[in-house]
């Protein structure tokens, strides 16, 4: 297998980038908090996920002033099965070509397509890069079943060790070093694609900015936004069962509810982590109890964090305010923020000043009149599945105003962490 070199950030095709010539490796994205697909990592700046066509369109079509709150979206890109000398299976990405017939080709909701791509729709000079490229339809991935499990241990790895809170056993014993929702959802993925894998040698994944690539220690929330969760296009079942959950939990006293957490306590050095069935049992005040802990690093409150999130979502919610037609049903919210104290940050940076012989220089940023460092935060919307607005995709439900849905929850959420700010004063 070809092993690409450091790849760069940005918009990848099959002409441009790195992944041209080889296939990119996959690994799972070991800070995944919530979500029922697979994020993999594609390089430092970019994850990928499968395909869902409805989505790829809606980032495609995202107004200006929605950008800053959505991750960049990059392409697409082919992902298929390659076993290693040892017998495991890894998952590869290719270049994607869309060729003509292929451009608006409609995909079912959850699936990648069946279609078999030929190898010209790969790679444009595949006569001189044989051995770069995906097996041909008729040999790829004949011995999938056969191959044995990724080798999770070595491609899901942080320095940073993880730990599991949940209802039953509080906190866990054992310490992991990836979040264990990303696993959960990686095997899962896993499972669909080996089944699947004799009819389909080939699957679509979106390459999306990876929002948390520069945080050292990133503390994340997911949060499920809006009172209704089932798409317009969603069978009475799953309506059913969506309108279930959303009634059972806050998000419909609130507008929001908890999908998933990891946050990094200083006094332990590891995260702790919370999941979506944590999240649905929680009552209005338990939810106000996890947005606490959110923001408690262990030691301490992160105090200096209010002000920047609440400035965030504020901005949010009034872009959200102006998108007319525009629902959001089952799409999520990050909350992130850089779990590293500031004061330990300073002391490093301290430290990394100090001269071979252990005196420290007096740069600028240390003079007692800096003003103090803004914390790293940041807001995005992920998960567009199920949006829609007026003239999308030829759609036949028209909805009018806003989303009041979602807003509603933005403003529980803001409501909540100014209490908790003002409380703690």
């Amino acid at each position: 297998m070809c092993v690409p070199h450091t790849m760069e950030a940005g918009k990848h095709s099959a002409s441009e980038g790195q992944g041209t010539r080889c296939g990119v490796p996959l690994e799972p994205f070991v800070h995944q908090v919530g979500g029922h697909t697979s994020m993999m990592r594609y390089d430092d700046h970019t994850i990928c996920k499968p395909l869902i066509t409805r989505e790829q369109r809606f980032y495609e079509s995202l107004p200006p002033e929605m950008k800053e709150f959505t991750p960049e979206y990059k392409g697409v890109v082919l992902v298929c099965f390659e076993g290693d000398s040892d017998g495991y299976i890894n998952l590869v990405a290719y270049p994607y070509e869309e060729s003509e017939g292929l451009e608006h080709e409609e995909m079912p909701e959850r699936d990648q397509p069946r279609r078999k791509h030929s190898r010209r729709s790969l790679h444009r000079s595949s006569s001189e890069h044989k051995d770069d490229r995906p097996a041909h339809d008729s040999d790829a991935n004949e011995n999938v079943q056969e191959l044995k499990s990724p080798r999770l241990e070595l491609q899901m790895h942080s320095d940073v060790p993880f730990q599991m809170l949940d209802g039953n056993s509080g906190l866990s014993s054992e310490k992991i070093s990836h979040n264990p929702w990303s696993l959960r959802c990686h095997k899962q993925q896993l499972s669909r694609m080996r089944s699947e894998s004799k009819d389909r040698k080939l699957y679509k994944f979106l390459l999306l900015e990876n929002v948390v690539h520069h945080f050292s220690y990133p503390c994340i929330l997911d949060l499920k936004m809006g009172t209704r969760q089932h798409g317009d296009d969603a069978s009475e079942e799953k309506a059913a069962r969506q309108i279930k959950k959303c009634e059972q939990s806050t998000s419909a006293t609130l507008g929001v509810r908890v999908c998933g957490m990891q946050v990094y306590q200083m006094d332990t050095g590891h995260y702790l982590c919370r999941n979506k069935y944590y999240g649905r049992g929680l009552s209005n005040e338990g939810f106000r109890n996890a947005l606490f802990q959110f923001m408690h690093n262990g030691t301490q409150l992160r105090k200096d964090l209010f002000e920047p999130i609440l400035s965030k979502l504020c901005s949010l919610k009034c872009v959200l305010e102006r998108q007319a037609s525009y629902r959001f049903y089952s799409s999520s919210l990050l909350i992130i923020y850089e779990g590293k104290d500031p004061e330990t940050a300073d002391a490093s940076e301290k430290e990394s000043q100090a001269s071979p012989h252990g005196s420290l220089e007096k740069p600028p940023a240390l003079d007692p009149h800096t003003p103090p460092q803004v914390p790293s935060v940041d807001v995005r919307m992920i998960d567009f599945a199920h949006s829609t607005f007026k003239g999308f995709r030829d759609d036949q439900t028209v909805h009018d105003g806003p989303d009041r849905g979602y807003v509603f929850g933005l403003e529980s959420l803001i409501d909540i962490l100014k209490e908790i700010s003002e409380e703690n004063q």
